[in-house]
């Protein structure tokens, strides 16, 4: 081959990023993924990717996350539709905080813990609790449910759907725990905390929280666990199909 087109083809990977084995391998694992847009399941679901903006724990996008797009597995994504259509009958509909989350995001978070006096988000996600301790209490891991593409982190918004309040980098913080009506404006129902609330009242059965935040959980887990996902106990808003096609697969497509 010519010396000078050698030299451009190295240079043009370089570049890329993309050598010939990573690229089919990167191909290989969207292809065994099959993950869909959820969008084209159901058109009118709310969308609030929190890691692909900075109203997050971290309070900066997450790395994996270069458009707000809500992917997971068809298995996963016809299920949902189910919850949607039966949430008409409520006038209520489906939020989504987050979706498939490619392990490069995770690995993200784990370097952020890491870091332990960048605690800028705290007052409103973990005001209770120390940065150095998350990790051990299970908030963080090195690998994530969201990972193996049918996992969700989800609430219920009523219809028509309420203006989301504007979250704008550096704006004072309001503690995740408080009332509704003194945490950040969500557009969603009073599930009695935030989302990504790093705190024991986030846990779906905890008694501590009113009657009508209680309904409001237990419709949103009940209808869910009718269409076949299970509830993670510690966190409201969390969910992964139970019958998931990939149970022990951690994949890292970049979200685009």
């Amino acid at each position: 081959m010519n010396r000078d087109l050698l030299a451009i083809l190295v240079l043009k990977l370089m570049l890329t990023g993309c050598w010939a084995a990573a690229c089919s391998a990167a191909e290989a694992e969207q292809t065994q993924a099959g993950l869909i847009d959820i969008k084209t399941v159901i058109p009118d679901v709310v969308i609030d990717l929190r890691y692909a903006g900075f109203h997050n724990f971290i309070g900066e996008p997450v790395i994996g996350y270069s458009v707000a797009k809500c992917l997971l597995t068809p298995q996963a994504a016809q299920q949902l539709a189910s919850v949607q259509q039966d949430l008409k009958a409520f006038s209520l509909a489906l939020k989504i905080y987050d979706c498939y989350r490619p392990q490069r995001a995770v690995d993200h978070f784990l370097r952020w813990a890491a870091v332990t006096d960048d605690t800028r988000m705290q007052q409103e996600f973990y005001p209770r609790r120390d940065k150095h301790n998350l990790f051990a209490d299970g908030y963080i891991a090195a690998k994530s449910s969201h990972s193996r593409g049918s996992t969700v982190d989800i609430t219920l918004v009523p219809l028509p759907v309420p203006q989301q309040a504007l979250y704008l980098p550096g704006q004072p913080l309001q503690a995740c725990d408080l009332e509704q009506s003194q945490r950040f404006q969500d557009n969603s129902l009073d599930m009695g905390t935030g989302f990504d609330c790093f705190d024991a009242l986030a846990n779906t059965e905890n008694p501590r929280i009113g009657l009508e935040q209680r309904i409001n959980r237990l419709l949103l887990k009940t209808l869910m666990e009718q269409h076949g996902f299970k509830n993670y106990a510690l966190e409201w808003w969390h969910f992964t199909l139970v019958n998931e096609p990939f149970p022990d697969h951690y994949f890292d497509i970049a979200i685009e």
